[in-house]
């Protein structure tokens, strides 16, 4: 037995800034997308996927409508419904569930199978199409959803439908023979079976995970295969990427990837359940994969926002250091992908850098991919946007300058959804005799700690000033175990206090500073993080920030905005040695934490003046330019931003 036992159902958010957006995602964005998976909000992109399951479950008449893995945006919808049930119960959310599972149950073939694509549309080509299709991916929604409902309700309807169709998939998929070698394009099943390996015990499914993970990338290539065997012809006319192999990571078998390639969203979720296979069975050869991709995306291929997938053509990865913020994708699936991934990575070895990646990828892209009404949504998330050229120039055809109702394809809205619901998953996890503290989000958690029930009370200031107090609650005799505190990588200086006197740690390593005593029930830990801006400079290999600096503060990036700025930011340029003001707007979107600082801005000539002018030093005045933190951006109306802006010459 462990000598920790911690239940992600047993931590409750309680956060000056979080609960804000579990409260947002329960009272508006789940009610949001449950009218729009039934096609009843007005101007939105319609779904269909609600009224598929109908069809295919023979309630209603009709033809398959919308993406061929539209039955994955109900998926996660429930997902997140399951999350936020388990933390706060809500009898008429689990009702419409219920009526959600009912559903799905009907539309289950007697083999198992479902998936309304193929049932409605193409029910003689199942499995002929793996390259492009999804019907693995969307399987993984079904079983991520089926687990999460199983796990906060108790209710097994959903998870048996989700054991039923995983059977069914481990009789076509395997090494035997008469059986399909093959694996989906897009990873997706591989994390769910482990995940229903964690609630069922049943081990088939891990060895099925690891068959789809090392059958991708055998020589010859199964996708090739199955292309001929279907007389060549493809879903995606317009799209023709499921055959680069690269695009999939189909190319090198999984355990010797080393560099991020391919379609950004795809990688992660491959990786996630690498690591979650190689921690659960002690793959060595696995977790070194996972170690070399995960330096490769962090240390060369992310966005100082968190964002991955720096090319809109396959929502991919390009090269080392190319990192263009205008025309970048940074899908927000892809974030919360980068997320999972963290997550597994930190269950096997608590390093800082992980849980701080985490960190930036959720404050800055995740909670930037959803407008503060919880009914707007980004699917792309650029670092530099300039509308009147956004409108005109195909090449930023991708970029939405302002954040949609919905979209034919929203895997983004209801992915955003499910990682808010299930929030308290990220903050701690328990190693040995040692809770590991990963995010600093207030709340409370129930650990079970030699047998013993603790509680630890967490209050956090830490978006406001970085205080963060820990208050341990319910021991008797004192009990023996080390908490671990992440020091963030961007914090210079920490001062810690034991029961109100300041301290020094046991132990600083791997990110985390460790004290460890024999607790008794009063005991008080507080941390105050040094909250100083910073001035960020990319690696000298990213041209495309040549030059220039952006602005953090605690864990927020912070960008310019027209909306305090005027237009043409990009003439702003930012001292080094700038003395900077941070002030709190209550009035600002809610209340937010602005960076003041006097700038130099070029000012535009007079009309007339040539376009190339030699030797001339533009005139330059004194301004003062403010900053917002980057999640903000977008909810003032369309206008330019920055969070690259150019350090003046000293």
């Amino acid at each position: 037995m462990k000598d920790i036992q911690l239940e992600p159902g047993k931590v409750r958010i309680e956060d000056g800034f979080w609960s804000s957006y579990i409260r947002l995602v329960k009272e508006v964005v789940l009610p949001y997308q449950w009218e729009a998976l039934n096609n009843i909000i007005e101007d939105a992109e319609p779904s269909h996927a609600i009224r598929n399951f109908r069809i295919a479950a023979g309630q209603e008449e009709g033809t398959f409508g919308g993406m061929v893995f539209q039955d994955s945006d109900v998926y996660k919808w429930l997902e997140a419904v399951g999350y936020m049930l388990s933390v706060q119960p809500d009898p008429a959310l689990e009702a419409i569930a219920d009526d959600v599972v009912e559903l799905l149950a009907k539309a289950q073939q007697p083999d198992g199978y479902l998936n309304t694509y193929f049932t409605l549309k193409e029910p003689e080509h199942r499995w002929s199409n793996l390259a492009e299709c999804h019907e693995l991916y969307c399987a993984g929604h079904l079983i991520e959803a089926g687990v999460a409902y199983f796990q906060a309700t108790g209710k097994r309807k959903l998870l048996d439908v989700c054991c039923r169709y995983a059977d069914y998939v481990g009789t076509v998929f395997g090494s035997e023979p008469g059986k399909l070698q093959g694996y989906d394009g897009h990873q997706e099943i591989e994390l769910a079976l482990m995940k229903l390996y964690e609630v069922t015990g049943n081990e088939q499914y891990v060895r099925l995970s690891l068959f789809f993970l090392d059958e991708r990338g055998r020589r010859p290539s199964f996708f090739a295969q199955e292309f001929e065997k279907r007389e060549n012809k493809v879903h995606f006319k317009e799209l023709n990427m499921a055959f680069d192999l690269t695009y999939s990571q189909s190319h090198l078998p999984v355990r010797e990837q080393d560099t991020a390639v391919g379609h950004a969203v795809r990688l992660v979720y491959m990786c996630t359940a690498m690591a979650h296979v190689a921690g659960v069975t002690g793959d060595a050869s696995l977790l070194e994969a996972c170690r070399r991709l995960w330096a490769n995306i962090v240390h060369k291929q992310m966005y100082i926002t968190g964002a991955i997938g720096a090319m809109a053509y396959g929502e991919s990865f390009t090269i080392d250091y190319d990192l263009p913020n205008d025309t970048v994708y940074g899908e927000t699936c892809a974030s919360i992908g980068l997320i999972f991934f963290a997550r597994r990575m930190l269950e096997i070895e608590p390093k800082g850098e992980y849980a701080d990646v985490l960190e930036r990828a959720l404050y800055n892209t995740v909670l930037g991919g959803m407008a503060m009404d919880g009914k707007h949504f980004f699917y792309v998330n650029p670092l530099e946007v300039y509308p009147k050229a956004n409108k005109v120039n195909p090449m930023y055809k991708h970029v939405n300058i302002q954040r949609q109702q919905w979209f034919g394809c929203s895997c983004c809205p209801p992915n955003i959804a499910r990682l808010l619901a299930s929030l308290n998953h990220y903050v701690y996890t328990a190693k040995g005799d040692t809770l590991y503290v990963h995010l600093y989000i207030g709340g409370e958690a129930e650990v079970r700690i030699h047998g013993n029930q603790v509680k630890v009370r967490q209050d956090s200031r830490y978006t406001i000033n970085g205080n963060v107090s820990f208050n341990i609650h319910g021991v008797g005799a004192a009990i023996p175990f080390s908490l671990a505190f992440r020091v963030p990588v961007w914090c210079e200086d920490v001062v810690y206090r034991l029961n109100g006197t300041i301290c020094v740690p046991d132990d600083v390593r791997d990110g985390y500073a460790f004290l460890t005593r024999s607790w008794q029930s009063g005991d008080r830990v507080e941390l105050l993080f040094d909250m100083q801006v910073q001035l960020v400079h990319s690696h000298p290999l990213v041209r495309q920030n040549a030059g220039k600096v952006a602005l953090q503060r605690g864990p927020f990036i912070y960008c310019l905005e027209e909306a305090d700025n005027g237009s043409h930011i990009h003439l702003v340029e930012i001292d080094r040695e700038a003395a900077f003001m941070v002030e709190y707007d209550p009035y600002l979107l809610g209340g937010l934490s602005t960076i003041r600082v006097e700038t130099l801005r070029t000012e535009v000539p007079a009309e007339g003046v040539h376009l190339y002018v030699p030797h001339k030093a533009w005139a330059q005045s004194r301004v003062i330019s403010t900053f917002i933190p980057y999640y903000a951006w977008g909810n003032r109306g369309a206008g330019e931003m920055m969070v690259w802006v150019k350090a003046a010459c000293t």
